[in-house]
């Protein structure tokens, strides 16, 4: 789905929030359209602060000219609970595939990332033939939680996305005590945690930028070019796991 939250940006400085500088990040023949970033959020409660920080990076994002699409979790069934044509695995996989970057956001739960942040990750196929879907794209991590300040979800979304062979930025967002940083309607405050928002959705255009038209040589491995496609093939979708 084209998410639908506009770039109104209440607490950003204008005069500190710089436009990135395409020509710094970029050489002929590099992809020059905005950089595709998906969203993804792990909670469906009605006042969801996973949701509303997803929307916060939206907005920040757009600002940095990039274009957002943000999937609704709402209806995805568990990971191998349904065919992968079923509607909302087909749109969350369209999705990634679309995608030169990601944000996922998710709430803290007893102690580590939401089961439906990982049902969405889970759906997300490692491979596709001798294809990887998320490869050398871009990830950026975030994470609520309604007590003291944790990195538990984010550290856990980490290892996902290195193991999904994706390139993690170095920045991350921890908002503790989310009930207190949201107002009622649904924008975050002020505050230095806003200040890292902004800083990671500002690195991750960066990055997006940087990458996209070097994934491929990036991500071009030894190992894989003495493999012929076929065994490779097999061997990343070997069932017997």
């Amino acid at each position: 789905m084209t998410d639908p939250v506009q770039f109104d940006l209440l607490h950003a400085d204008p005069e500190a929030l710089r436009p990135i500088d395409v020509e710094a990040l970029s050489r002929p023949g590099d992809p020059t359209h905005p950089p595709r970033i998906l969203v993804l959020y792990g909670s469906i409660r009605e006042r969801s602060f996973s949701r509303l920080l997803s929307e916060e990076a939206g907005r920040l994002l757009r600002r940095f000219g990039c274009e957002v699409r943000t999937f609704d979790p709402r209806g995805l069934p568990l990971p191998d609970g349904a065919a992968p044509d079923h509607p909302k695995v087909a749109e969350l996989r369209d999705l990634a595939e679309w995608s030169e970057g990601m944000v996922w956001v998710s709430p803290e739960r007893h102690g580590a990332m939401t089961g439906i942040m990982k049902a969405q990750i889970d759906w997300i196929p490692l491979a596709e033939g001798a294809k990887r879907p998320t490869e050398g794209k871009t990830l950026a991590v975030m994470e609520v939680s309604g007590g003291s300040q944790s990195f538990n979800a984010v550290n856990q979304m980490r290892i996902l996305g290195r193991w999904m062979r994706m390139v993690t930025i170095p920045n991350q967002s921890s908002v503790p005590k989310a009930f207190l940083e949201f107002d009622e309607a649904g924008r975050m405050k002020p505050s230095a945690l806003y200040s890292r928002v902004v800083d990671v959705c500002e690195e991750l255009a960066k990055f997006t930028w940087l990458v996209r038209g070097r994934a491929s040589y990036l991500t071009d491995r030894y190992s894989e070019r003495v493999e012929s496609a076929e065994a490779l093939s097999k061997r990343v979708n070997q069932r017997s796991l």
